[in-house]
């Protein structure tokens, strides 16, 4: 029988991530890339997934990670990100979360200079929680995320055009007016449906240059031109991913993955900002922190700011007579 699961639960701009700070489940592998692998073909993790992901103990847009060994001594630590559908690539929202909880628990010593690098190896690579604030309170979380840069541009798909984009995870961006839609909650019926759409019929053909595990479009992301605010660009979004899961936040590693495409396209200038807002009102602010080239292809390093709070610690337990387990998702 499955041990009773602790987790703290936390919230990045309304977006969940659960944390769970011990998995009672054996997770191997020598990279966090290699224990997603493994987590998403081994019952015992994919059932933990699960069971903190379904109701009655989760909802339809749950999110979570578990907290695993990093790749090496050069990082804090590795997180395994979740979602009602399986094991994503990548997650900013999260690793903001995850900055904010390691350093408020003591994990991740607070620097006396007021900013601490948490690094975290997640499945896409080595990222940056930069935490603001001391041990006994954070006050902005800088999520540095890996290379980003535009796979495709003008893609016809579903009487529109997408731009593939990849921030960790590879996005297909369309603007919701081309559609006929706007980004807010009395569209999200039509928006759910058609980012489903969308993402299947651009599944197959978004391919990473390098590393067939990051492929795939994990997720649609309309957005909203709202013009200038000052000298930063201000757009609103929602990201439809997995099998029509809502982002709540603006979407971190989305923000980073809409930076790279604005920045392509000449929307984006040097030294600008982008002010994303989400379907729920609240904001990340995020700039270009290097330009590189990745895989080939011209490429930045995004900054996406922003904040998570604790909400709640919990333990969940599994009865053996419950004939729910390890429980059920409505959509």
């Amino acid at each position: 029988m499955l041990p009773p699961v602790r987790t703290v639960d936390y919230h990045t701009a309304g977006e969940p991530f659960r944390i769970v700070a011990d998995p009672p489940v054996e997770i191997p592998g020598a990279t966090v890339a290699e224990r997603r692998m493994f987590a998403q073909r081994d019952p015992g993790v994919d059932g933990l997934r699960r069971l903190l992901c379904s109701e009655p103990r989760g909802h339809a847009d749950m999110y979570g990670g578990f907290v695993t060994p990093p790749d090496d001594a050069g990082a804090h630590l590795g997180v395994l990100f979740w979602h009602k559908d399986g094991f994503s690539t990548a997650c900013g929202h999260g690793t903001i979360a995850l900055g904010a909880w390691a350093v408020r628990s003591g994990l991740v010593a607070a620097d006396p200079s007021g900013v601490t690098d948490v690094i975290v190896d997640v499945p896409s690579g080595r990222v940056t929680a930069r935490v603001h604030g001391d041990a006994t309170r954070v006050t902005a979380v800088d999520f540095v995320n890996v290379a980003s840069y535009v796979l495709a541009r003008d893609v016809s798909v579903r009487g529109t055009v997408a731009t593939l984009a990849f921030g960790g995870a590879i996005y297909a961006c369309v603007s919701a007016a081309t559609l006929g839609l706007a980004v807010t909650p009395d569209r999200l019926p039509e928006l759910i449906a058609l980012g489903r759409e969308i993402k299947w019929a651009l599944n197959d053909a978004a391919r990473h240059p390098s590393d067939p595990r990051l492929s795939g479009v994990y997720g649609t992301i309309f957005f909203d031109d709202l013009g200038m605010d000052s000298d930063a660009v201000h757009q609103r979004n929602v990201a439809i991913f997995a099998d029509g899961e809502v982002d709540r936040s603006p979407c971190g590693s989305g923000t980073a993955a809409r930076v790279a495409d604005l920045v392509d396209s000449g929307a984006l200038r040097p030294g600008q900002e982008l002010l994303h807002d989400s379907i729920i009102g609240t904001q990340f602010r995020a700039r270009v922190l290097s330009s590189v080239v990745a895989e080939g292809r011209a490429a930045v390093v995004p900054l996406v700011s922003g904040m998570a709070y604790p909400v709640g610690e919990s333990t969940f337990t599994v009865d053996p007579d419950d004939p729910l387990v390890p429980g059920f998702v409505l959509r």
